[in-house]
This record gives structure tokens, C-alpha cells and sequence, in this order.
């Protein structure tokens, strides 16, 4: 991003030009985003002023909802704000810096995802060493190398990125500010950009997935020599709200990033950006509170209390 001069402001489409299905997209959109607030927010609370859920598997889900709610205020609001006041432009600085918060918080999500796997290997395969193990201390030190293996994936191919020349346009076919649409538009060679793309998008991809595999391998083998099926259920349940999760995650990063060229691929998926932005943080915090009754039960004592403070 170099040429200052021709480029300083560039222009993002959004998901459509039709001012009726804009404001369908906008009213699903800030509902969505008020949902994911909300109920990341709960579990945040929940899992802050609960003793229940004082365990270093509710201290990863903390920090997963903290990322959800970071993740989607860096995608949704700025789309918001374009709709409702009919301004497509961002600048040249704000797009720069959507930009890396966006990668930064989405590849943070993935190696916090594989950490969470490696807390449920730790607490289904040894149980009995499951807190000198997972000490408050390891889980802090393992959140923050979740954030500097982030921070160290997406530095190469973004320095690459700020140096693209911007010569003819300035328009963006997305409602975000991301690789793909900019490297289309650029009158820059990148073709090296395209291939560090793809390979910091794999070497996450797979350095994540692989964690997840081989953690959830252990702990199916681990799983099926329970002599009881109430033993087999439990400990399968506390690891499906997760495995939900991953497969949602994965799944989309599979159709948007892992294309084999970046430029030549047109038609960036906007429905499946939309998926990871909005729809994914929303359902999260449902998928971990109704498929685990310790979340459950906090919610409910919660309610309780708050009714009780109300009627005094």
C-alpha cells in the first residue's frame, strides 16, 4: 500500500446494491451482533463470578468469547455504519488496520480452539494429573502463545500486503477489508504475496488441525476402554459442544481461504464471511451453555439471584 498519493481512500461494495435487501441484511446483521454481545458477555460473567466454573476448561471458553466478541466488532459494526448512513468509503489507515485485527483475531481463534483440544485430552486421558497439568499458569502462558503464534503466522504476508501499489481502483468487492479482494484490485506483481498467503493459511490451518486430531484420537481411544456407557456418554459429551465448534470453523476456512489462487479467484464467498463474522459468534455461546449443564445450572443460579435482588 505504498502509493499514498493515487489511493487514499478505497471503497468497499458490501453484500449487495438493492436498498431493500440492505436493510434485510443490516436488521440481521445488528441482530446478530447484539445476540453474539450478549451471549458471550453471559459466559464471560458466568464463568468470572461462578465457583463451578472456576476449571481451566471455563478459562479457555472465557478467552473464546472474548475473541468472538473482538472478532465480530472488527467485521459487523463498520458494515453498519456503511449501510445506515449510505457511506462505502473507509480510508486508507482504517482499512490497514481492520485489516490485521481481523487475521490477528482469526487465527487466534483457531490455535485457542487447538489448545481448548488439548485441555480436554489432559482431562479426559488424565484426569488424575488434570490440575497440576493444566495450572492456572500454564493455561495463561498457553492463551498468550495462542496470540504470538497469531501475531507471528500473519506478520510475513501482511508486510507484503502494505507495500501493494493501488493504481486504477479503490473498490473492494467485500464488506470488509481482506487479502483476497485487495490483491485482485492491486497493480502490484503478487504472485509471492499469493503463495505467503496461502502458506501462513495452511501453516495454521494444518499446525491447528493436527493439534485437534491427534488430541481428540487419544481421547476417543481413551473414551471407548470406559467399562460403563454412562462414563462413555459424559465423557463424550463434554467434548461435543468443542467438536461442533471446530467443525463450523474449519469448515468455512476450508471454502474461503484454502483456494489455489488467491487473484484468480473472483468470487470471494461472501455468504460463508457472513458465516464467520456474525452467524458463528452467535451460536458458540449457545452451543457451549446448552450442551453443558455446569454452564446451564450457573445461568439459572444467576437468574435466581438476580430475582431475588430485584424483589428486595
Amino acid at each position: 500500500m505504498r502509493n499514498r498519493t493515487a489511493i487514499t481512500t478505497f471503497i468497499l461494495l458490501g453484500l449487495t446494491e438493492d436498498p431493500q435487501v440492505q436493510v434485510l441484511v443490516f436488521t440481521f446483521l445488528l441482530i446478530t451482533y447484539i445476540l453474539s454481545l450478549t451471549g458471550n458477555l453471559a459466559i464471560i460473567t458466568l464463568t468470572m463470578v461462578d465457583i463451578n466454573l472456576k476449571s481451566p476448561m471455563y478459562f479457555f471458553l472465557q478467552n473464546f468469547s472474548f475473541l468472538e466478541i473482538f472478532f465480530t466488532t472488527s467485521c459487523v459494526p463498520r458494515y453498519l455504519y456503511s449501510i445506515s448512513m449510505h457511506d462505502k468509503t473507509i480510508t486508507y489507515n482504517a482499512c490497514a488496520v481492520q485489516l490485521f485485527f481481523i487475521d490477528l483475531f482469526a487465527v487466534t481463534d483457531f490455535f485457542l480452539l487447538a489448545t481448548m483440544s488439548y485441555d480436554r485430552y489432559v482431562a479426559i486421558c488424565k484426569p488424575l494429573h488434570y490440575m497440576t497439568i493444566m495450572n492456572s499458569k500454564v493455561c495463561k502462558v498457553m492463551v498468550m502463545c495462542c496470540w504470538l503464534a497469531a501475531l507471528v503466522i500473519i506478520l510475513p504476508p501482511l508486510s507484503l500486503v502494505y507495500n501493494l501499489e493501488f493504481c486504477d481502483s479503490n473498490v473492494i468487492d467485500h464488506f470488509v477489508c481482506d487479502v483476497p479482494p485487495m490483491l485482485k484490485i492491486s497493480c502490484s506483481e503478487t504472485q509471492l504475496i499469493e503463495q505467503m498467503v496461502m502458506v501462513c493459511a495452511v501453516l495454521a490451518f494444518v499446525i491447528t488441525f493436527l493439534c485437534i486430531v491427534l488430541s481428540y484420537i487419544y481421547i476417543i481411544r481413551t473414551i471407548l476402554k470406559f467399562p460403563s456407557v454412562q462414563q462413555r456418554k459424559k465423557a463424550f459429551s463434554t467434548c461435543s459442544s468443542h467438536m461442533i465448534v471446530v467443525s463450523i470453523s474449519y469448515g468455512s476456512c476450508i471454502f474461503i481461504y484454502l483456494k489455489p489462487s488467491v487473484k484468480e479467484e473472483v468470487k470471494i464467498n461472501k455468504g460463508v464471511s457472513v458465516l464467520i463474522s456474525s452467524i458463528s459468534p452467535v451460536l458458540n455461546p449457545f452451543i457451549y451453555s446448552l450442551r453443558n449443564k455446569q454452564v446451564k445450572q450457573a445461568f439459572k443460579d444467576s437468574l435466581k439471584k438476580i430475582s431475588l435482588l430485584s424483589k428486595k
